[in-house]
């Protein structure tokens, strides 16, 4: 009975300790969009919190740490978003419209999040990786997967999966970044769609495709000529 006891007990204290940090972590995104990395004081966070900075020093020992903790948060909640989104996607070709308009509405609804990336990159430039991109190599592999899977499948033409998987997170990341400093004047769908459109579909017409390939395989014949 006793050690039912002291396990409820432990347990209720890990949640309360997890509670807390995510409290810290919370206010400490939005004070550090606001007033900057360097401006901003662990006692202005105390006393946002109320709480006292002994308490935010326990669970992170620095400044340092508690932003890049902040930040590291920020991706993590972006992944479980993105993960919610492809829930009941049936047509692996639908998952990375849903996966993108899930990414850009997020930081729509949370411009602080994109600040608190643009902010590491100013402050921590002697990082080997930022955190963005440290959970982009981790998130990736299913999107290397999926696009080898519809090349397999005929239903993307023949090219390296680098290749898609680098235009398509560039269209992504400057679509955010461009929608953070000046606005969006599209819905996050739309915006999704839109790279959709131009990165899987293209820009030139069909007959302009054909004569462009034909083009290419005289070429090609007359140069082994």
């Amino acid at each position: 009975m006793d050690d039912l006891v002291d396990k409820r007990g432990r347990r209720c204290s890990d949640e309360a300790m997890q509670a807390r940090r995510e409290e810290i972590l919370e206010a400490a995104t939005e004070l550090f969009a606001e007033q900057g990395f360097s401006e901003t004081l662990t006692q202005a966070l105390a006393d946002r919190l109320q709480i006292g900075k002994g308490t935010i020093y326990r669970h992170f020992p620095s400044k340092c740490e508690l932003f890049l903790a902040a930040a590291d948060r920020v991706m993590q909640k972006l992944n479980l978003v993105v993960d919610a989104s492809l829930e009941g996607v049936v047509d692996p070709l639908d998952r990375p419209g849903r996966a993108m308009a899930a990414y850009l509405r997020f930081f729509a609804e949370n411009p602080h999040f994109a600040e608190m990336l643009i902010q590491e990159r100013a402050h921590f430039r002697d990082r080997k990786r930022p955190t963005y991109f440290e959970h982009r190599e981790r998130t990736v592999v299913r999107w290397r997967e999926l696009y080898r899977a519809m090349i397999e499948a005929g239903r993307f033409r023949n090219m390296p999966v680098e290749q898609i998987v680098d235009v398509v997170s560039s269209a992504l990341y400057g679509t955010m970044f461009i929608n953070y400093f000046v606005g969006a004047n599209k819905s996050p769908e739309t915006q999704a769609k839109d790279i959709i459109d131009i990165v899987f579909n293209g820009v030139l017409s069909d007959r302009e495709r054909q004569a462009r390939s034909g083009h290419a395989a005289r070429s090609h014949s007359n140069h082994m000529a």
